[in-house]
């Protein structure tokens, strides 16, 4: 794959860069920033730092950057700053931590899986601010990450959240998703339209929440519910420099 934006995406920036007030949302990993196996290594694709500099800086246009990451990871990690908006924890960290019983039950769940993680070579538990991540995708060992996986599923707490992704099982002790975040965000910026950019099954509640008119884009392969599709995040880097462009 290759930095490539499709013609019909360009079409769709530029009916897209004349509407104001304009929420331009991202995931990170996967799309500004290549898919690792050690998620703490997840550096931005080069140029993603100046793209969304660049977006950013036109007026009327509000950036955001929505991860299944904490806030202060997603900070952390990616490096990046900027006068954008920060929602973690598919959306649970939008207005503030979680409460302490919610912290509570995520460390409880925490303890319930280390043992069955520990068993598996490569695998690794992630503590998140409102979930806990059973991550696979170092695992020689396929047949076994796959059995990880579904012992994690098999004995959560049926109330918990489920959120699987690529080579990942996150159990999430709240029910926000990056849907109902973008909603949300969109309602209190009062914006004319908004842009959203995914790559996992975690990004299709905000496709499918977004109403029509606004712009969805999925990154890499795979079904979605998006509009449109880009090969990886090299063409996220152009995608942006193109919206940029047609900012000016």
């Amino acid at each position: 794959m290759n930095g490539a934006v499709p013609a019909g995406l360009v079409t769709a920036l530029a009916e897209l860069a004349g509407r104001r007030p304009l929420l331009v949302a991202s995931d990170y990993d996967g799309v500004l920033a290549p898919l690792v196996g050690d998620p703490s290594a997840a550096v931005p694709e080069p140029g993603v730092a100046e793209a969304l500099a660049r977006v950013a800086a036109h007026d009327g246009v509000v950036v955001a950057l929505v991860s299944g990451r904490g806030v202060a990871d997603l900070q952390t990690v990616s490096g990046l700053s900027g006068p954008y908006r920060w929602v973690g924890s598919h959306g649970a960290e939008f207005d503030g931590p979680l409460t302490g019983e919610l912290a509570d039950r995520r460390d409880a769940l925490a303890e319930q899986l280390a043992p069955l993680v520990a068993d598996v070579p490569g695998a690794r538990l992630e503590v998140k601010p409102a979930s806990v991540a059973v991550h696979v995708r170092q695992v020689a060992d396929r047949a076994a990450a796959a059995a990880l996986l579904a012992d994690a599923d098999r004995v959560a707490d049926p109330s918990l959240t489920k959120k699987p992704g690529k080579e990942v099982l996150e159990l999430a002790v709240t029910d926000a998703d990056k849907g109902s975040a973008l909603l949300r965000l969109r309602d209190e910026l009062g914006v004319a339209a908004a842009a959203y950019l995914g790559d996992d099954r975690t990004d299709e509640d905000a496709f499918r929440a977004l109403p029509s008119g606004d712009l969805t884009v999925k990154v890499g392969e795979g079904e979605t519910a998006a509009d449109h599709r880009v090969g990886d995040p090299a063409a996220v880097v152009a995608l942006l420099d193109t919206l940029a462009d047609l900012l000016d």
